[in-house]
This record gives C-alpha cells, structure tokens and sequence, in this order.
C-alpha cells in the first residue's frame, strides 16, 4: 500500500484523528505500508476548554496541553506551517519554523487546520485587545489581570486607576462568558491580599452584539447565567457593539464610553488562513466544502473536519455542525475509520451524531447545563462541566494530572502571582547591559 497520510492541524481533529489511526493502522504503520506525518506551528494539542481555568489560575498551563510526540509515536511530527495545498499535485508546501520551505508528497490529506479569531476592522482594536484561543493568550491574560491589581495598588492617580481596573470582554459565547467568569472570581479572590482595592472597584464589562448570553444552552439557562453575571455586579450589554478603543478609549454602539486597559476579544471564529491557499472548494462562509462523510466535495483522497471545514448535520437536513470541540472530537473518530475504508477500497459511512448538550463554568463552583434536556445550574452544573471535559482530554497522563490540580486546590487557596515578566524575559538582562555602558 505504502500509503503518505498528512494532516494539516495538530488540534482536536489532528490528534484524535491520529490517535485512532495509530490503532487502525497499527500492522500497515509497522511494516511501512503506511506513513503519517502531522504538521503544526505547536508541538502539542490544547484542549481549550480549560483556557478559562488555566487563566484562573486553578490548572496549570503544562496540564491542559498533550504534547504530540509523545501521545503520537508512530507519527512524523513536523513543526511549522502549510503556506499552500495543491491537491490536484498531492503535494504540500510546508514552512519550517526555520529555514527554507519545502514540498510534502502525499496520498491522503486531512484539512484538520481549525480557526482563529475572527476579527473586524474597528478602530484601536489592537491597542488594547487579546484573544483567549491559546494558552499564551490565557496566561498572559491571568498576569495582565494580577499586574494591572498591582497597579491600581501602587497609584495615587485616580484616572490610572481606573483605567487599570476595568476590563472588558467582547463575546457572550462559550468563550467570553467562561473567560469572563473565570477572571472575575480569580480578581474577587485576589482583593483580599491588598489593603485599597475592594472586589467592587473592579468593573468588568461584558459586551455582546445579540440579545442573548450562551444561546449554546438554551433561552433559560441563558436567562438564568444572565442574571448570576449582573448579581455578581457584571455589567451586560446585550444588542451593542463595540465601535472603537483607540489607545484604550472604548465607545460602545450604546453610546458609552470609558477608559480601559484590557479587552478580551471572543466575538466568533474564522477557517485558518491555509484553507484559502488550496485548490480545494469553498462554500460560502470561506470554509471546506465537505461531504457528510468528511470528505472533501470533488476531491478524492482529502478529507476535512473540525472549524475549517463545512460538514452538513445528517440530522438537521440545511444546516451545518457547530464549530465546537464535542463535534470535532466525534468527527474525528468517523474521519478516521473512513480514511481507512478508503486505503481499503471499502464504503464510507455518514458523520452522524446525537445532540449531548451543553455545560459551561460561571467560576468555582458555578455553571450552567443542559444536557440531554436536563438543565442544571450552580453546583451540579459546575460539578458536570468539569466531569464531562476531564473525560475528553486526551491519554490517561493528562487527566490524572488535571486530577491532582485540582484536588490540590480543595486544600491550598489560590496563587495570585503575576509572572508577565516571562513575556519578556530578556529586559533584565538588556537593562544590566545598558547600565554597564553607561
């Protein structure tokens, strides 16, 4: 057979989808019948779920990653970024992270790539903003959030302070509402260590285009998780959009306007950048035209799944799957039993799924569920979000991990430490080297 599978995307899709191939293929692998290589600007997968607590500072960041060489031995790992696909060659154009770009030759190809922020042209958003996709994102928000505390600690300037306290969050999905949560229990906690910062001089602003929180949860849970946010003194603003921050000046669509030193942007994802530089077919949002058995439309031998790709829900005929991680998880296990059919001339089988549901964490020892048509709040909603997602990360290392870090947490109080140094670890040094000529 002697068969070159590559997957573009190291995440969800990638690894799951190599994971099971290494099962699938096991003897063909062995015998150099098959290859595959996985290609990723990261050496690891992050199971993003646990950004919002990683930011809290309740899993350490080292936990909620699978380190690919690792978990995937019989796979080629190759660090960098596909900067062109030319199906129609079966060839790839791969970017090391150093050196020169060279061609990858293969027979089967999975577009695993996922998605990034997706961004809109107002004014200043770079000034201020940050995302919360990766774990560099996450930390560097956590020590941006414990830094600006210190600040507004060590000023007598009022406006400084001000500014240092106020944070905002553009996106009421999955994403923004966790982040959001996760940070303002993390900051509440932290006043009790500063003798002039009060959990109420704090002012977190959650902005949000539509007139729903988590619609992923239904209109009553989502009610419900409205009204914990404004309780814990959460300014909502649903049906506004964010018109600018020029040099952290924000202007809401409602015609508010403030001074802030932080805004976390979670307002929707786009397909990665490689999926337009490929000869494979687009539908109308810029995604991967894929067939229900993620395949790719009209391209024998690639395959697609995840955020970049376009599969159409068998059980809702016009629509298509959500781009989250419990269909991607699920796609991957379907995408790999088909690329194997495939290398085997066999049928391939529909991507079908049954609808789970949904859970989110508000912070410790809060959330909101509906799963299976069971809703769930408080407690046991937390207590579910944190069971169901342990049960999803990858390999047995990982969750016993996890497992400790948090059962560490029941009998030690939180750190509230900011390292944002680590961001630039080389200022010290160019400082000693700037007093010594002088």
């Amino acid at each position: 057979m002697n068969k070159h599978i590559v997957i573009v995307g190291g995440g969800y899709v990638g690894l799951y989808t190599a994971l099971r191939l290494q099962r699938k293929l096991r003897s063909e692998l062995r015998g150099g019948e098959a290859r595959i290589t996985i290609i990723d600007p990261q050496s690891y997968m992050t199971y993003q779920p646990f950004l919002p607590e990683a930011a809290a500072g309740n899993l350490s960041p080292r936990h909620m990653v699978a380190p690919l060489r690792r978990v995937l031995p019989q796979a080629h790992i190759l660090n960098g970024t596909v900067t062109k696909v030319d199906h129609a060659g079966r060839v790839v154009t791969f970017q090391p992270a150093e050196g020169e770009p060279r061609e990858i030759a293969y027979d089967v190809i999975v577009m695993a790539a996922g998605s990034i922020s997706r961004t809109l042209p107002i004014p200043g958003l770079t000034d201020i903003g940050i995302g919360f996709k990766t774990v560099g994102e996450a930390i560097a928000l956590r020590n941006r959030v414990l830094h600006l505390l210190d600040v507004a600690e060590s000023t007598e300037d009022p406006e400084v302070r001000r500014r240092a306290l106020t944070f905002v969050v553009v996106g009421a999905g999955f994403a923004g509402v966790e982040a959001l949560a996760e940070l303002e229990d993390m900051a509440k906690h932290s006043t009790r260590y500063y003798r002039n910062i009060k959990p109420s001089d704090i002012r977190w602003v959650l902005v949000e285009a539509t007139n729903r929180v988590l619609p992923e949860v239904g209109p009553e849970m989502g009610r419900w998780t409205l009204e914990q946010l404004r309780e814990r003194g959460i300014e909502v603003k649903l049906d506004t959009r964010l018109e600018s921050c020029v040099g952290g000046h924000v202007v809401l669509s409602d015609g508010t306007e403030f001074d802030a030193e932080t805004l976390v942007w979670t307002a929707g994802v786009k397909p990665s950048p490689v999926v337009g530089d490929s000869d494979l077919p687009l539908d109308e949002r810029g995604r991967i035209k894929t067939t229900a058995m993620l395949t790719v439309a009209g391209s024998p031998g690639a395959f697609a799944a995840g955020d970049a790709a376009g599969v159409p829900d068998v059980t809702n005929p016009g629509q298509y799957c959500a781009p989250n991680a419990q269909h991607a998880v699920r796609q991957a296990k379907v995408l790999a039993d088909n690329i194997v059919r495939h290398l085997r001339g066999e049928e391939l089988v529909d991507y079908r799924h049954k609808y789970v549901g949904s859970v989110a964490g508000l912070g410790l020892h809060q959330g909101v569920a509906n799963v299976y048509g069971v809703k769930l709040r408080g407690f046991p909603a937390w207590f579910m979000h944190r069971t169901y997602h342990l049960s999803r990360v990858p390999t047995l290392n990982r969750k016993v991990r996890v497992v400790v870090d948090w059962t560490l947490a029941l009998f030690f109080k939180r750190e509230t430490i900011s390292l944002g140094e680590m961001e630039h670890p080389r200022d010290g040094f160019r400082a000693a080297v700037a007093t010594t000529r002088r």
